[in-house]
């Protein structure tokens, strides 16, 4: 079995409206709480940064299976939206839409579109982001095939 270990470092030098710092790998950026939130927004904050891990795991996963399964990509694009909901002060990130968009080349067969849809669908399951989450964040697509 192989494991593999990522590492993040932060830095927080005070209270709530603080800005900090992290470092994990290629992501270098400042953190806060967010504006929406009544901080500062300076830099990234958990709830985009769940947003972005959910986002990028199913696009490359997405783009793997495409890959795979040797459909002819023309382009592919993803939007993604996290809702959070506040109810009696307690923030629960309650769900994220993921809103696709891909389009095969024109040479492509109405089996390949057939094959496209259901990839689309298998890719947000078998996500490592989606299925850690699965059961807490709501997950739901709403994709544009062509």
């Amino acid at each position: 079995m192989a494991e593999h270990h990522f590492l993040l470092k932060a830095d927080w030098p005070g209270g709530r409206n603080s800005e900090g710092y992290i470092a994990a790998g290629n992501l270098k950026t400042k953190i806060s709480i967010p504006t929406e939130m009544d901080g500062p927004g300076v830099g990234t904050n958990p709830d985009e940064m769940l947003l972005g891990a959910a986002a990028t795991c199913y696009l490359i996963t997405l783009a793997a299976m495409i890959e795979r399964a040797n459909l002819p990509l023309k382009e592919m694009a993803l939007e993604s939206e996290g809702i959070v909901d506040v109810t009696n002060g307690i923030f629960t990130y309650k769900k994220i839409i993921h809103r696709p968009t891909v389009a095969l080349q024109t040479s492509a067969t109405e089996k390949d579109h057939r094959k496209l849809r259901i990839l689309v669908e298998k890719a947000e399951k078998s996500c490592m982001i989606s299925r850690a989450i699965k059961g807490n964040v709501e997950l739901k697509l709403e994709p544009t095939l062509s």
